[in-house]
């Protein structure tokens, strides 16, 4: 469970800190926003609501599975700054398959906490490993981060691209390639 109230005083330290009135009509309710805030941008750190990644009973298949473009949202652990962009994730099935919803749920899932992009892709990665037991998965993540964009180097725009490969996408040069056509085709 999340400690509201020591989220609010917290925040409400940050706000004097950089030298605001806390009592300022436009602030004084901040806190209480920012801790509810929290509680839903950073759900991931609590139990799962449901089992991540059920498969679905009776149903086989063994081509390759690919979702691209999902997006999503998360926080940069380091600077408690939002980083965001787009998920592509790529399974080949050994029988087992999950309903395609279940992806991006489990991409949301592990992206509501303090996050860094690389440990998110690779958990991603593992989790569908674990899960569905498949001959192999990709994750590619793109995301730009306003730690970079908006202090620091001030590169507004720059994208991070980080993968994970495991199975036969690892083993396979022709099944990794396939997996990029694919993410990096842009239907007209």
């Amino acid at each position: 469970m999340f400690d509201r109230k020591k989220i609010e005083e917290g925040v409400r330290l940050i706000l004097e800190g950089i030298g605001e009135d806390v009592e300022r009509p436009g602030i004084k309710d901040t806190p209480i926003r920012i801790a509810r805030m929290f509680e839903e941008i950073f759900r991931g750190l609590l139990p799962p609501d449901e089992d991540l990644l059920k498969s679905i009973e009776g149903e086989t298949h063994d081509e390759m599975v690919l979702i691209k473009d999902i997006p999503f949202y998360s926080v940069c652990e380091h600077h408690l700054l939002p980083f965001f962009g787009n998920a592509h994730i790529a399974y080949i099935p050994d029988g087992r398959i999950v309903g395609l919803s279940e992806l991006p749920k489990a991409l949301d899932y592990l992206s509501k906490r303090p996050q860094v992009q690389e440990r998110l892709t690779s958990q991603l990665a593992n989790l569908l490993m674990e899960k569905l037991k498949p001959k192999g998965c990709m994750v590619v993540i793109e995301a730009e981060h306003l730690c970079m964009s908006m202090r620091g180097i001030k590169k507004p725009d720059a994208k991070t691209i980080t993968s994970a490969v495991r199975g036969i996408f690892r083993k396979s040069q022709t099944t990794r390639q396939e997996a990029l056509e694919l993410i990096n085709r842009r239907d007209k």
